[in-house]
């Protein structure tokens, strides 16, 4: 590791850090020794490089865009210096005006802000101050009181916080730092509509951080008009898993990819390696049906999408964190702020219809520098989506034979992949590219807060993940 010197970009202004710099302690950040003391509590001693290159910034009050694979400690990398800067305000006092809302998270799923919201609580316990979460597809009420008795660290979803501001229970005009956590997501143009209605009660001056694991030029260029010459941090090459990842492409067709998911688990367990995985689909349908297939199948499973409530998602989270579920079936609600330490593997059933969507799913593994497995079952008739995550992370993905008894077809990496025979299509599994259906619009991706819109063969759209998430 080396000493980084920022350059400035000359196009925008902002200044660039890529390297990581020489290890130091949190200590070292001038850090308050309650929050220190926190931090220690947690078993953490040396902050991840973005952390390292961030919390500066953030103490010195830059605006700031952070990207940094998925699993390295973005969370504390701006939670941390918000508690310090905010700490002044801290009050033991019991009235509900000695405590407003001074820092802003928003995020675009419930499941990352209650990790948000878990770390935020961690990291202040030591201090008079206040932090709560809020999301829909729960009670209002017990969120109400909570905001009524005064918050200065509010982590939300953006429509379960309009709600609560039009009932004049939320009141942003003290707000001194907004977070745009997932900020690729949160600036997509399905968000852009509450997400301004957000910022427009939100005071002109004030810090804003935006953190995520990808930033298209898209979206670099749309953030402009909310930071004012902003600092950019990119601690890892943009667009890219965790090096700590195998990755690798199984083709299989899309009638086979349940036993092909069975196989692959056999060869697991015979390898001595976990069998517990998560398994990620396009569709809420097809992610039900085939957490019952697997249980059929004789592998424990669970299912967690948009249609279940709050309650049974957190009941099967729990299932699978103590081991009772072996496979995790999920849609893209959980390919954001799922956060299980040492997740040894995860499965696409289906490809995303977004390139970087597939960056966060494969993120859910080889997280916080420990291994992990990233395995994609992939029909002839996602070609295209394959290309566009190849494409994306420029690299080409390894492609092997299944395990010991390929249920299908397993070309080499010479042959084409489009030339892949095809059997008799599974109706859960959606064909994007083939001619048949290329000019119809395509099925909605599931999770309770998101919605797909327009999407084409030439350039997936990612609609709004909109809604919020429960308190703990």
């Amino acid at each position: 590791m080396t000493n980084t010197v920022p350059e400035i970009n000359s196009s925008t202004g902002a200044t660039e850090s890529s390297a990581t710099p020489a290890i130091i302690t949190f200590a070292d950040f001038g850090l308050d020794p309650k929050i220190q003391k926190a931090v220690s509590e947690q078993g953490y001693n040396t902050p991840t490089p973005i952390q390292a290159q961030s919390i500066p910034h953030v103490l010195a009050g830059s605006d700031l865009m952070g990207a940094a694979q998925t699993g390295t400690g973005k969370t504390a990398a701006f939670v941390l210096p918000i508690i310090q800067k905010i700490l002044r305000h801290a009050s033991s006092s019991a009235s509900p005006a000695r405590h407003p809302i001074r820092a802003l998270v928003l995020t675009p799923t419930r499941e990352l802000a209650v990790q948000v919201a878990e770390n935020a609580a961690s990291y202040s316990k030591h201090t008079d101050l206040r932090a709560a979460v809020v999301y829909g597809g729960v009670d209002m009420k017990e969120q109400v009181a909570t905001l009524r008795n005064g918050v200065e660290i509010l982590i939300a979803t953006p429509g379960r916080l309009l709600d609560h501001i039009g009932s004049k229970v939320a009141n942003l005009s003290q707000v001194e730092i907004l977070v745009l956590d997932e900020a690729d997501r949160m600036l997509d143009m399905g968000f852009l509509p509450d997400l301004q209605r957000i910022i427009d009660l939100i005071p002109a001056q004030r810090q804003t951080l935006l953190f995520s694991a990808t930033f298209s030029p898209e979206i670099k260029k749309l953030a402009q008009s909310y930071l004012r010459t902003p600092v950019t941090v990119e601690v890892a090459r943009q667009n890219a898993a965790a090096d700590t990842v195998k990755q690798v492409v199984h083709m299989v067709s899309s009638a086979d990819k349940q036993r092909a998911i069975v196989k692959v688990l056999e060869a697991r367990t015979r390898q001595g390696l976990s069998r517990q995985c998560i398994i990620f689909t396009n569709s809420r349908l097809g992610c039900a049906r085939l957490a019952r297939s697997l249980e059929r199948d004789g592998i424990k499973a669970g299912a967690i999408h948009g249609d279940k409530s709050q309650g049974e998602r957190t009941l099967t989270l729990d299932a699978f964190k103590s081991g009772a579920i072996e496979a995790l079936v999920a849609t893209d609600v959980a390919a954001r702020g799922l956060d299980i330490p040492s997740m040894p593997c995860v499965i696409n059933h289906e490809l995303p219809f977004n390139a970087e969507d597939f960056i966060h799913r494969i993120g859910r593994t080889g997280r916080a520098g420990s291994k992990g497995d990233a395995i994609a079952l992939v029909d002839a008739s996602e070609k295209r989506l394959l290309d566009d995550i190849e494409k994306l992370m420029k690299r080409k993905l390894d492609v092997q034979p299944l395990p010991e008894g390929n249920p299908s077809y397993s070309p080499s990496r010479t042959s084409s992949r489009s030339d892949a025979p095809s059997k008799m299509s599974d109706p859960f599994f959606y064909k994007p590219y083939e001619p048949s259906v290329a000019a119809q619009s395509t099925p909605n991706s599931s999770g309770a807060e998101e919605k797909k819109v327009g999407i084409t063969p030439a350039r997936p759209a990612v609609g709004a993940l909109l809604g919020g998430f429960k308190k703990k």
